[in-house]
């Protein structure tokens, strides 16, 4: 039982017997202080990385508990928190830099910067030293009955067995992207979040943002017309962790004896990153691994470098899939697609490749509740890009280049749309019609400050719907998953979302769920 559950429940209790009963206000408290029973309490799993920015995004509520399998790695992340604010303070107090020639002026938000601060510097002072501190997620969860709702950004592998086990208490939960490593996974956290009924939210912050639905308004109102082709890119991963390498492995035969030709090389490089590398001090690598198969540890694969290992993550797709997939799927309600395949560079099927190419077939179906005067919408071919690999440059851009990092180019019968990541800069192409067009009506509520975070807490509050709740997050997250299957199935897959199986490559259907590690 939640606080507010038993304040509600003496509250009937008592006024039945004839009594009242009196609740402290507001200003009692002070002016500038938030009552205790307006606060959720939170526990937050996986610290290290992204779940320090959800913790400084959510400062304003009451942070009860930290738990991570690596407090060595966590610990290096808050002690940058002192460096953090004077970065940002000093960025706050200077002048927005001119502008260059042929370049968009980057929007900063001082007001913004301003609410992250206080957020950096309430998590360093108020939270950080009395949250309690867990290893364990398990008895965490067991142990700390305060907990209300639960933040989960641990690698991916482990997201449905920590957020299955929160919803089993009635904790509301948020999830960072993407919401399970595969699409059973997807379809259990969709099940059990209808079931349970708390506030769920998926960590994909950029469908909170006004540019966002502003891109999905831009659809909705027709502005490009019918929409069959799509292309959707990402750089990921160069530059920010390793794929198409090979598992570390001691050599089998001395180095002078090994070949100079794919498979020699492969070897060569297999042998030199291999090595016996002692254990962080302060990491748990068996709850790392978790429901994930038994790995020696190696420093390739943690911190972070996870991403790309197939045991744990899900590869570019994965990471930022649910930033550029998103808004499509928004705006043409794309369901499940029919037909799923992707091609790539080579797959070890222990790193995700260098490269892939995934072409996913939407059939026509109905527009979207909230568009419902579309009628059907036509078939889309949806094509997604990563590893530097892009699709063609539109004419219409003339002398501008796409934005390499990644973003969405929706090509409809009457024009065609741009946003990069995030669903951000949305504009129409050609600039003619950008400029005859206008602002496209407001359709979508906006979610306030853009807060993904505070507005999963509003949910959880019962002030609010949240942002991307699982029954939304779970059919995209089992999007992006397919392409995966398709690449590890090695061919075009055809797909009958309704019964989660596909029709056409019997072993496909193994790449749907996975086997967790006995124990788990």
């Amino acid at each position: 039982m939640t606080r507010r559950e038993f304040v509600k429940d003496v509250a009937i209790a008592v006024t039945g017997a004839g009594a009242a009963i009196t609740i402290v206000p507001r200003q009692v408290l002070g002016m500038a202080t938030t009552p205790p029973s307006d606060l959720l309490n939170i526990a937050a799993v996986g610290i290290g990385g992204m779940g320090r920015t959800n913790l400084i995004n959510l400062a304003s509520q009451n942070i009860v508990a930290l738990c991570d399998v690596d407090w060595g790695y966590a610990g290096k992340g808050f002690a940058q928190l002192d460096n953090m604010m004077t970065g940002l303070s000093a960025r706050i107090a200077a002048p927005d830099p001119e502008s260059q020639p042929g370049k968009a002026a980057i929007p900063f938000d001082r007001e913004q910067a301003k609410a992250r601060l206080a957020g950096m510097q309430r998590l360093k002072d108020v939270h950080l030293p009395k949250a309690k501190r867990y290893t364990d997620y398990r008895e965490m969860l067991e142990k700390q009955k305060d907990i209300e709702g639960v933040v989960i950004a641990t690698p991916d592998h482990m997201h449905a067995p920590i957020a299955l086990a929160a919803m089993e208490l009635g904790k509301h939960v948020y999830v960072q992207k993407p919401l399970t490593w595969c699409v059973a996974e997807a379809r259990q956290l969709a099940k059990r979040a209808r079931e349970t009924r708390v506030a769920t939210q998926m960590g994909n912050q950029g469908h909170s943002l006004d540019d966002a639905r502003k891109t999905v308004e831009y659809v909705w109102a027709g502005a490009i017309g019918e929409v069959r082709e799509i292309h959707i890119w990402t750089n990921r991963p160069l530059g920010f962790w390793p794929q198409g390498v090979p598992r570390p492995v001691k050599p089998s035969q001395p180095a002078d004896e090994m070949k100079w030709n794919g498979p020699g090389v492969d070897a060569r490089v297999a042998a030199a990153i291999a090595g016996s590398f002692p254990l962080p001090e302060k990491l748990d690598w068996n709850l790392f691994l978790g429901v994930g198969p038994k790995v020696e540890y190696h420093p390739t694969y943690h911190p972070f470098n996870w991403r790309g290992w197939v045991d744990w993550g899900v590869g570019p797709i994965g990471d930022m899939g649910a930033h550029l997939i998103d808004h499509s799927m928004w705006a043409l309600n794309l369901g499940y697609p029919s037909s799923i395949e992707t091609i790539s560079t080579p797959f070890n099927k222990a790193s995700y490749p260098s490269a892939t190419m995934t072409v996913y077939e939407f059939p026509s179906r109905p527009a979207a509740e909230k568009n419902a005067a579309q009628g059907n919408l036509p078939p889309v071919k949806l094509t997604w890009y990563d590893g530097g690999l892009m699709p063609p440059k539109p004419q219409e851009l003339g002398e501008e280049e796409l934005n390499k990092g990644g973003g969405a180019l929706l090509i409809g019968s009457k024009g065609k749309l741009l946003h990069e990541t995030y669903g951000v800069n949305p504009r129409l192409l050609p600039k003619s019609r950008h400029d005859s067009f206008g602002e496209p009506a407001k359709r979508l509520p906006r979610i306030p400050g853009q807060q993904h975070e505070l507005n999963w807490v509003a949910a959880a509050q019962g002030k609010a719907e949240a942002s991307c709740p699982f029954e939304y997050a779970a059919r995209l997250t089992e999007t992006m998953l397919l392409g995966v299957v398709a690449l590890n199935a090695g061919k075009k897959i055809e797909y009958d979302g309704a019964n989660m199986r596909v029709t056409n490559v019997a072993v496909a259907n193994d790449f749907l769920k996975r086997e967790y590690r006995t124990g788990w």
